[in-house]
């Protein structure tokens, strides 16, 4: 049967899309205390099976594909504008493929509606009434409301017809925004991405250490997870482990207790993260809280060599950054970056903020580093000294010179110069992530 946690997560998956959610409701259905109820739908909420928003509620929605991550259902639409919903509300879980802004003629709109999409428009009754008409909802900007008879349009077709506050342009924006966010989102690459899907090799909570033995002839594998009767992970077995105990040793008893896991939902640069600074091989990847996969220093490398080679459709802050900046190569030890300090770099004093500060010196260090040796390298430790504030617009050199590189660690310090002034100074410590 599973955990009352696991019992409300396949409950509200057989849910129909659009159903509405609540904690009283999933307690007195499943009988269970609300705590639980809530601690559950959160859960559903992050694995995309439910969606919350303000003065509409949880509602079931369906689980958003990774190649069209860049699309919003109507009911996210609401919280992202702040709006009202005056009518099809039932529709609330459809999703929006395209918006159209209807500041155009009437006859002209027609040609830019298509079902699934979502018109812009302010108080003009018969572009609302055509949207619908053609499959769009719609969306009322300047505060203003619907009329009765397009609101029951709205009900029948059951696609929503929204009201905010905002102008249409900073309402086109705002969702622009979102869609914008989702694309850098569609950029990272998480552990659910790189997770084959070849069987998995785990030994039972009950197996010896004999039985780990025989795995281990069979797969060729080192290194498993240990499952409870549920396919909970309650432990991790090494060669090292078993390395000169008998054959009728409980696994249990030579186990790694509380290994560390990660979820479909984390990143692989986190995840790369957090077995360097462990130092693990193998982690892991649970899903409500039983095994679904193992997560290999093989997998996390390819996963990062893929993302290192696949363009960005999207800007991150670190893009930002890093936009205005040119590698300038001194020799085969040192390596700058050069450019200008932008106002979107500065704080509120006008001067060179401390996280693109850090950006600038990390990724500097990292490509010298990359041009000396061809490793995949994590920064594990930094020390900054700041001189001299950097003001907007300065003229800026970040060069870094390797002072050690070994097989597995490497040091390298970082010097920041506004025109000839020298104006900061760091030192990092990076760890090579092997294979």
């Amino acid at each position: 049967m599973g955990t009352k946690h696991e019992q409300i997560l396949s409950y509200i998956e057989s849910l129909p899309v659009g159903a509405r959610i609540s904690v009283r409701g999933i307690a007195r259905t499943l009988q269970v205390s609300e705590g639980t109820a809530y601690r559950a739908i959160k859960e559903a909420e992050l694995q995309g099976l439910v969606s919350a928003i303000d003065r509409i509620g949880t509602v079931r929605i369906e689980r958003p594909q990774k190649k069209h991550i860049e699309r919003l259902t109507f009911a996210e639409v609401v919280g992202i504008v702040d709006g009202t919903v005056l009518g099809g509300r039932d529709g609330l879980h459809k999703t929006l493929h395209k918006f159209v802004i209807g500041a155009m003629q009437l006859e002209a709109a027609v040609r830019y509606i298509e079902p699934g999409s979502l018109m812009i428009v302010g108080n003009r009754e018969q572009v609302q009434r055509m949207s619908l008409e053609h499959g769009a909802a719609v969306l009322i900007t300047g505060g203003f409301t619907a009329s009765e008879e397009v609101q029951r349009l709205a009900n029948e077709r059951q696609l929503p017809i929204i009201s905010c506050t905002y102008d249409t342009f900073t309402t086109a924006t705002l969702i622009n925004r979102a869609i914008y966010d989702r694309l850098i989102k569609k950029d990272i690459v998480f552990v659910e991405d790189v997770l084959g899907h070849q069987p998995l090799a785990v030994l039972p909570k009950k197996a010896t250490v004999r039985d780990y033995l025989d795995a281990a002839e069979r797969s060729g594998h080192s290194r498993f997870p240990v499952v409870d009767d549920q396919g909970r992970v309650v432990g991790m077995v090494t060669a090292r482990d078993v390395a000169e105990v008998a054959p009728d040793t409980p696994v249990e008893q030579v186990m790694s207790r509380n290994p560390h896991t990660v979820s479909l939902k984390t990143p692989i640069a986190s995840a790369a993260h957090q077995m360097v600074w462990e130092d693990i091989e193998l982690l892991p990847v649970v899903q409500n809280r039983r095994l679904v996969g193992v997560l290999s220093r093989q997998d996390v490398i390819r996963a990062l060599q893929l993302t290192s080679r696949q363009p960005q459709m999207s800007e991150t802050v670190e893009g930002i950054v890093l936009r205005g900046f040119e590698e300038v190569h001194h020799d085969e030890r040192t390596l700058s970056l050069v450019g200008d300090v932008t106002a979107q770099m500065t704080g509120a004093t006008g001067t060179l903020a401390t996280g693109p500060l850090m950006v600038l010196i990390e990724n500097c260090a990292l490509a010298c580093l990359q041009r000396n040796r061809k490793v995949d390298m994590v920064v594990e430790n930094v020390t900054l000294y700041f001189m001299k504030p950097v003001p907007v617009d300065a003229r800026l050199e970040v060069r870094a010179r390797i002072l050690d590189f070994g097989r597995r660690f490497a040091k390298v310090d970082v010097e920041v110069y506004t025109g000839q002034e020298f104006s900061a100074k760091a030192m990092l410590t990076t760890q090579v992530l092997e294979r």
